[in-house]
């Protein structure tokens, strides 16, 4: 056979090989892209499936209604004076340790350094940690319940439930026994001692999404048309 004729087949049946193969690749590029646009296509319908589920939106509702609870809980806290650290007199002690279920009362001196550490720290978690009272006490004009609950060093914390005092912290002798504690430092030994509780990362959003979601609720009472853009 003359060689030219057969480089001229080789060269022939090359170039077929590469153009099948091409068509090939183009062939599964198109049912791959086929695939693709189903799999997007049964995704949409699912979606508005979830859209309309009743399931889901039981779940929403029910979300919103435990967070209207947790709310209207916050509420009768504040009203009862938690959410802040406050001074009280020595004739409010009784009254405000035994209407609340945990409370902590700083006993105090003006003049002392660490007692301005320890407000200082108690001011940070008293609205971080809504169901426990926070109250301090001047030591020096509560003479009665400084005897009465031995109180012979400050600042001295007094851990009480139902009105019992059933822990304290006296000076910084669990907290290092230095001045450059942390506040998490304080926070951890009190969630220890169950007068507060650990707080959760997302605690904190809680709120503001049960007032988003009000805040919503109310602007489409007001304006069905509202949420609609």
């Amino acid at each position: 056979m003359d060689p030219d004729s057969v480089k001229s087949t080789l060269s022939n049946l090359a170039f077929g090989n590469v153009i099948a193969a091409a068509a090939r690749d183009y062939q599964k590029e198109l049912l791959d892209k086929e695939k693709a646009q189903a799999s997007s296509s049964n995704d949409e319908v699912d979606l508005d499936e979830l859209m309309d589920d009743p399931e889901l939106e039981k779940l929403h509702a029910d979300r919103i209604a435990a967070l209207k609870k947790e709310a209207e809980k916050r509420q009768v806290l504040q009203m009862k004076g938690h959410g802040e650290y406050r001074e009280i007199g020595e004739g409010d002690f009784l009254a405000e340790v035994t209407g609340s279920e945990k409370a902590i009362c700083h006993f105090y001196h003006k003049e002392f350094y660490r007692c301005k550490i320890m407000d200082k720290h108690l001011k940070a978690l008293a609205p971080k940690h809504i169901g426990t009272k926070f109250i301090k006490l001047d030591a020096e004009n509560a003479p009665f319940f400084v005897t009465k609950l031995g109180i012979k060093t400050l600042p001295c914390v007094i851990i009480l439930r139902k009105g019992i005092a059933i822990d304290r912290l006296v000076g910084f002798q669990d907290l290092g026994g230095k001045d450059d504690f942390t506040t998490k430092t304080l926070e951890v030994l009190l969630v220890k001692k169950g007068v507060i509780s650990e707080k959760k990362e997302n605690e904190d959003d809680e709120e503001d999404e049960y007032q988003e979601n009000r805040h919503r609720m109310v602007r489409c009472s007001v304006d069905p048309d509202s949420d609609s853009d």
